[in-house]
């Protein structure tokens, strides 16, 4: 869906370090800014707004920006059922749908793709969709280490939730888990994308803080209202701006293919059609996707924690032309 209306966001695919033994492929990501070298191209331009120009490429303050791991949960009882026959979304069996066996080596393979790149270390917090299969991935992901002796810690996830014969994953030096509705996958009809009562998670995943979840029961699935695209997009800026709120410069985002579909497809309309389209289709099961997000409507307030204000004490030192048109040196006087 295209929106006619400025966003205060910019979002754009940013790089992950990848393992030793993987070869970066040139056009598996975009960078915000690529290096630029200089040739007679870049010399024989006549302005400032001419390189600007050519270039396609925006400088923004590094303050101004988040960096946000997007995933698609693994696959899940309804994925498999769906593929076989659509109107299987439909059926009660699939109520809360939790992951298969073979979404759990999906799990397992990220897991290792994340601590490889470094990435487990880096993200700060972890937001994740309320319902199960969200859940059990980002707890397989983003998981604390293993239990150690003497040290008593609530576990993330507790052995086999959805019947998937795992052991508990511990939340041992573990990044916060947050629980968050907006996230959520299209609400109403299907009833894989209800969610259980609050109460009844829990006990499930103790580690992960539901506090902003305002309802114990699931009141904004209904049985017979499918929401509509428009409004799942509409929902998925309200959770970027949500996300702009956030201390966490570095967050991890587990939740559903349509949702982050119709969330993404706002953005990117200003970039190169590859650009758009890297931002915007579809995710696969378990796949991650990293994104740097800008604030270019200055919705946010945060001050730079790395830049430094140069001289001190503080006084004129302008920068020698300037210098030179307010000062011209006397006659005789060298410089």
């Amino acid at each position: 869906m295209t929106f006619s209306t400025p966003f205060p966001h910019l979002l754009i695919p940013t790089p992950i370090s990848k393992p030793a033994t993987t070869a970066a492929s040139p056009s598996s990501y975009s960078p915000l800014i690529h290096q630029i070298r200089p040739s007679s191209s870049v010399l024989r331009c006549s302005s400032i707004s001419d390189m600007d120009a050519t270039a396609g490429q925006g400088l923004y303050p590094l303050h101004r920006c988040k960096t946000i791991h997007l995933v698609r949960h693994a696959q899940g009882i309804h994925n498999v059922a769906g593929e076989k026959d659509h109107s299987a979304y439909l059926s009660q069996e699939l109520f809360d749908a939790h992951l298969t066996p073979l979404g759990w080596q999906q799990v397992d393979n990220l897991r290792k793709h994340v601590q490889a790149c470094g990435l487990l270390k880096k993200i700060e917090l972890v937001v994740v969709s309320p319902l199960l299969r969200t859940m059990q991935t980002a707890s397989g992901v983003f998981g604390g280490e293993s239990y150690k002796d003497g040290i008593d810690v609530n576990p993330l996830m507790v052995a086999n939730v959805g019947n998937s014969e795992r052991p508990a994953i511990s939340s041992l030096n573990c990044t916060p888990f947050l629980a968050l509705e907006l996230c959520r996958e299209h609400l109403g009809v299907h009833p894989c994308d209800k969610r259980r009562s609050i109460h009844e998670y829990r006990p499930l995943f103790p580690a992960i803080d539901f506090s902003l979840i305002e309802s114990d029961d699931d009141v904004l699935w209904t049985a017979d209202v499918r929401e509509k695209d428009e409004d799942v997009a509409s929902r998925g800026m309200k959770f970027m701006n949500w996300l702009w709120t956030r201390k966490e410069k570095e967050i991890a985002v587990v939740s559903h293919s349509g949702f982050m579909f119709h969330a993404l497809s706002a953005f990117g309309n200003d970039c190169h059609p590859l650009v758009k389209s890297e931002i915007c289709k579809h995710f696969a099961n378990c796949e991650l996707r990293s994104m740097v997000i800008v604030d270019r409507g200055m919705i946010g307030s945060d001050s730079s924690t790395t830049n430094y204000p140069g001289k001190i004490p503080h006084g004129l030192d302008l920068p020698s032309d300037v210098a030179n048109d307010k000062h011209p040196k006397e006659k005789g006087v060298p410089n």
